[in-house]
């Protein structure tokens, strides 16, 4: 089944949604960082590495979707991805033990890739190269909405309720989309059966494409900017509540407020690419983030990083990466058809590994100051402005789009 007129708004929410569960499983419970450190009488650093599990848990589970979602077609890993989510998700409701949780996050992080992956390949299944990156800020547009709505849905039910609730909320929405992929949710591909699940296959395909020169470029470059936006993720609750006095209800407005810049630069993405290439508009981009990511050393180091500076420096940073990751993504995946669920696993894998590499560092140089999430997202920026001057100038890729 192909998409139509009637069902193109009903198919891409439903792969924004399938997109965003990843991202909506992160940020819903950041205010709770504190919250649950107290009730498991443990640290904050050690509950940060239930994030970075969940990082762990998605990168690795990218790897085994792809061959699925290309041997048996898009829907059916989709679903048993959803089931297993669903499941992980109660458990963590009910758990009283750290560990646990940090465990019960790499299951569930299992869990939510499979729409990751999926809803990468479907757009590649539907759309050409140029316009997949219009697709794509269309999802970063609903992926965005995630890092607004999260932390103030997760800081709401931490004033009215228990935080075990949080992961109750996640199991129901689970749940609703894994309705709407059932029912609503159109094939894309009905996948080969006589792609093989052999290792040595599998591995074939996926050197095939780390092999292209195309994907493994701008795949690096993509996945090399996101390592500043984990370690944000892994650092913001800790600096905004307890260095600068933040209530649980105000971090979640301050977070809400600097990821509108991703939706701010995704959507106007889609019009600057009616003038320039992805390749162009990436590039910029990156110029624009690594800047700013050297401006946020200089204020810390010159002691002039007061939350107002902090809040707008972060905000011009993540601006920068709302125009990178659609960009990136639609050229790296544009020479696949036929494997574009493992592309779309390998892109994935290697975004989520480098974040959970960002982020443990932000917890393993834990100093109780603002300069581990800030010289990881300057450090991040600053390579990936480096790989795509090597990139521009040495290696020839496919980017006339």
């Amino acid at each position: 089944m192909s998409i139509t007129k009637s069902n193109t708004k009903l198919t891409l929410l439903i792969l924004g949604l399938l997109s965003a569960i990843g991202p909506f499983s992160i940020d819903l419970y950041l205010p709770a960082f504190d919250t649950i450190a107290h009730d498991f009488n443990t640290q904050v650093e050690n509950v940060q590495l239930s994030l970075t599990s969940f990082f762990v848990g998605i990168a690795f589970g990218q790897i085994i979707y792809g061959p699925l979602l290309d041997k048996y077609g898009r829907k059916k890993p989709l679903l048993v991805g959803l089931a297993i989510y669903v499941v992980a998700s109660i458990l963590c409701a009910f758990t009283r033990d750290i560990n646990h949780l940090i465990l019960l996050r790499f299951l569930q992080a299992l869990g939510s890739c499979g729409g990751m992956v999926g809803a990468r390949a479907m757009v590649t299944d539907y759309y050409s190269s140029r316009e997949a990156a219009r697709v794509f800020s269309l999802l970063m547009l609903v992926i965005g909405v995630s890092p607004i709505l999260a932390p103030s849905i997760g800081a709401f039910m931490l004033q009215h309720l228990d935080w075990h609730f949080i992961f109750i909320f996640l199991t129901i929405l689970a749940a609703l989309i894994l309705v709407g992929t059932k029912f609503f949710l159109p094939e894309s591909y009905a996948g080969n059966k006589d792609l093989s699940l052999a290792p040595s296959s599998i591995l074939k395909n996926f050197w095939e494409v780390l092999s292209n020169r195309t994907f493994i470029s701008y795949c690096l470059i993509g996945s090399i900017s996101s390592a500043g936006t984990y370690a944000y993720l892994a650092g913001s609750s800790y600096i905004m509540q307890s260095i600068f006095g933040l209530s649980k209800s105000e971090y979640g407005l301050a977070f809400a407020f600097v990821a509108s810049a991703m939706i701010i630069a995704t959507q106007l993405n889609r019009w600057f690419l009616k003038r320039w290439s992805s390749a162009q508009i990436s590039r910029i981009a990156n110029i624009w983030q690594a800047a700013v990511g050297i401006l946020m050393i200089l204020a810390i180091a010159l002691d002039m990083l007061s939350f107002p500076v902090l809040l707008i420096l972060i905000f011009m940073f993540l601006f920068g990466y709302g125009f990178i990751f659609p960009n990136t993504s639609a050229i790296a995946l544009s020479p696949f058809k036929a494997l574009a669920g493992s592309a779309s696993a390998l892109l994935g894998c290697i975004q989520m590994a480098i974040g959970a590499l960002a982020s443990a560092v932000v917890s393993l140089l834990h100093n109780e100051t603002a300069w581990p999430m800030l010289s990881v997202m300057c450090a991040g920026a600053v390579a990936s402005l480096m790989l795509h001057g090597f990139v521009r100038r040495y290696v020839k890729t496919n980017t006339d789009f």
